[in-house]
């Protein structure tokens, strides 16, 4: 462990610190839901309610953390989720969370709204990437992401499904939000305020939509939540999904289910996984917590189907809280984008070592030295 686990010893600090280093544009950006955020809220409250029975005099564990997911074996059972404009958050965000994915064995995904494109950091992934798609409404250009992606070592395809529509994220609004940034006196002032932020973009410019904008040819700033994918995206249905499969060879996951009954036929369409997911607030404040959902959800797909997990998780606990609930594996986004606006790529990789010492620390607590067995010692 590194010296920051004396002084941000928790997500939360890394939290903390990114507040007050990121300008309020790009923070709200980040760290906003949409509506009241209630969903947000009741993300975190439902993760909360489930507790463990713990054990005593079982010696001293011999801790096995790998995890199996899709053909691969990864040294720990979380990833890191893809997330759109990963860049603002911190200049060289995607490729830095590429190398640190690579790097520590465990899977990255990269959003194809990042502001990045796959063939700058593909290679990075060491041939396991994760790409996640915004279905395009032209089938060519679709075909031609696919093969971009592939090309450029992506192997696993993330249909998000849950983005039918733009949502409003209101505080993202209120804070000024373009896609780009504009520049404008409030936008210069809260740069102003923020100079790590400032300096440490001010070397690579702006970003950008750059993947997208290789398709539009639209470069004018836009509302962050009618950014220029929307100008070529589509709202996918079933036969969409059919074509994906037919072109993707690699495993395809569909993320943002939340009814079992959605993945009981998403299992029986090809889908290799599903990432049960409510984009973390961000879509509909009417949603249900994804914690809440997951058991029903593994009960209506069987033991055996791989089940992806996000929303809400901010420290080793959860993912065990989310493992014991039927979820194979689990991802994270915004904890990763927190450490690298707090301490550049050290504090993303310091987000690794804080969630695999707390997964540690908890199965000490259980008396299991891996996984097997958590579902057992939740509390019902």
């Amino acid at each position: 462990m590194s010296d920051l686990d004396q002084t941000h010893p928790a997500i939360s600090d890394l939290r903390d610190r990114a507040r007050r280093r990121l300008p309020r544009f790009v923070w709200d950006f980040m760290d906003s839901a949409t509506g009241t955020e209630s969903t947000e809220k009741r993300n975190r409250d439902k993760l909360d309610e489930i507790r463990f029975r713990p054990d005593v005099l079982f010696g001293e564990p011999e801790f096995r953390l790998e995890k199996s997911l899709l053909g691969r074996d990864y040294a720990l059972p979380f990833g890191i989720s893809p997330v759109g404009m990963s860049g603002l958050v911190w200049p060289g965000a995607e490729v830095a969370l590429a190398k640190l994915g690579a790097e520590r064995n465990i899977p990255y995904g990269l959003s194809c709204v990042a502001t990045q494109l796959p063939e700058n950091v593909g290679p990075h992934t060491k041939g396991d990437g994760w790409f996640q798609l915004y279905p395009p409404r032209d089938p060519k250009i679709r075909t031609d992401m696919l093969k971009r992606a592939k090309d450029s070592g992506f192997r696993t395809l993330v249909l998000t499904a849950d983005v039918p529509y733009a949502s409003r994220r209101e505080r993202q609004r209120r804070g000024g939000m373009t896609s780009p940034p504009r520049i404008t006196p409030r936008i210069a002032w809260q740069c102003a305020t923020r100079p790590a932020w400032s300096l440490a973009t001010a070397r690579v410019g702006m970003p950008r939509l750059a993947f997208i904008e290789s398709y539009t040819g639209r470069s004018g700033a836009l509302s962050s939540t009618a950014h220029v994918g929307y100008l070529i995206r589509t709202s996918p249905d079933w036969d969409y999904l059919q074509a994906l499969r037919e072109e993707w060879d690699g495993p395809l996951v569909v993320k943002g289910i939340l009814e079992p009954g959605d993945a009981v036929k998403l299992k029986q369409a090809g889908a290799d996984a599903v990432w049960v997911s409510n984009h973390a607030g961000r879509q509909f404040d009417g949603a249900p917590s994804s914690i809440e959902v997951l058991p029903a959800i593994r009960e209506a797909v069987g033991p055996d189907y791989p089940l992806i997990f996000d929303s809400g998780v901010r420290s080793g606990l959860d993912i065990l809280r989310a493992l014991a609930s039927g979820a194979d594996f689990v991802f994270l986004g915004r904890a990763f984008h927190y450490g690298l606006a707090s301490f550049g790529p050290r504090g993303a990789a310091h987000v690794v070592d804080l969630l695999a010492e707390d997964i540690k620390a908890n199965l000490g607590q259980l008396g299991l030295p891996s996984y097997e067995g958590l579902a057992d010692r939740r509390l019902k």
